[in-house]
């Protein structure tokens, strides 16, 4: 698959995630972005702005399977990555695999879950696989868990630790539509007789893993890769920050750029590809000083100025 065509796939794929959801459509755009770029995607906002349906529609369009996973209180780690079950009649234990092993994994209001079952999705994203039993189990291909969490109701939640929050690629809200986008949810409710509206597949399996490869043919000029170098950088310097980007940020900012390239069109990274991305890929990876966390300082401000702080490098011909 060559870009025009990768590019034209993902115009599809948008055109029919937005028949059944209403949002922006750089929103859309942003978590299709993680997809191409094999990365992970944190989803936070209040209830009832259509996460789940979000996600939902994004894996039928792909046509790839897809699993939701309820995290609670009371939820086990053996609960999402399977277990190993007595056969009686063979006399011996069988692995029944858990929700985790599909192509999409929704993560539902992750935060409500304790550290232990949260950490046993770390592996998963970061590695792809799972230990079980002394046994190593590969997830399939493509793996894309997409988390969700609400900022209200926090009584009785466990915060995502940093360690896991840099897991993620992509960190967005979904955000509440406008007047216009409301009143087109009602005239497209009454229009049907479902409650949940429904999607078609625009590619397959195959075609999805052929479009996750297209990036790597995507060209990084030097001056580029120094900038993203440069504004990581910039954030570690800050006073008001504690733990600054990590190698590994500064590595999902580089395939992010290389991911907008493709549905932009392009085979070259181009300024505005970083800047498309650079607030939901680095945003939630700053760790503030406590003195700035009291101040209610924003992470977004910290890019903000690291990335204000870089000259930005020009596109010659």
């Amino acid at each position: 698959m060559n870009v025009a065509a990768a590019a034209e796939t993902c115009d599809d794929v948008l055109d029919e995630i937005g028949t059944a959801v209403i949002g922006a459509e750089d929103l859309f755009e942003t978590i299709l972005t993680a997809v191409v770029g094999q990365g992970h995607v944190l989803l936070e906002d209040v209830p009832g702005t259509g996460k789940t349906l979000t996600a939902r529609s994004l894996a039928t369009a792909l046509d790839l399977e897809f699993t939701r996973i309820q995290f609670t209180p009371d939820l086990l780690p053996a609960d999402i990555t399977g277990t190993h079950i007595y056969d009686e009649h063979a006399g011996e234990f069988s692995f029944e695999a858990g929700p985790i092993f599909a192509n999409v994994v929704l993560a539902d209001e992750i935060n409500r879950a304790p550290p232990k079952t949260q950490a046993a999705l770390l592996e998963a994203m970061g590695e792809r696989q799972v230990s079980i039993g002394g046994e190593t189990r590969e997830l399939p291909d493509p793996f894309i868990v997409i988390a969700t969490q609400n900022p209200v109701e926090q009584e009785g939640t466990f915060p995502l630790p940093e360690a896991q929050v840099d897991r993620f690629m992509i960190k967005t809200k979904m955000g509440y539509p406008d007047r216009d986008g409301d009143l087109e949810l009602l005239d497209r409710r009454a229009d049907r007789h479902s409650r949940t509206p429904t999607v078609e597949s625009i590619v397959d399996r195959t075609s999805v893993l052929d479009l996750q490869a297209v990036p790597e043919t995507i060209s990084v000029d030097p001056a580029i890769r120094a900038y993203l170098v440069d504004v990581c950088r910039a954030t570690r310097e800050d006073d008001r920050v504690d733990v600054g980007i990590s190698p590994r940020g500064l590595q999902r900012l580089f395939e992010a750029s290389r991911a907008r390239a493709v549905l932009a069109g392009r085979e070259y990274v181009a300024p505005e590809d970083v800047h498309t991305v650079v607030h939901p890929v680095l945003d939630h990876r700053i760790v503030l000083t406590t003195e700035a966390a009291v101040r209610g300082v924003d992470p977004r401000t910290i890019v903000e100025g690291a990335v204000n702080s870089v000259p930005v490098p020009s596109m010659g011909d």
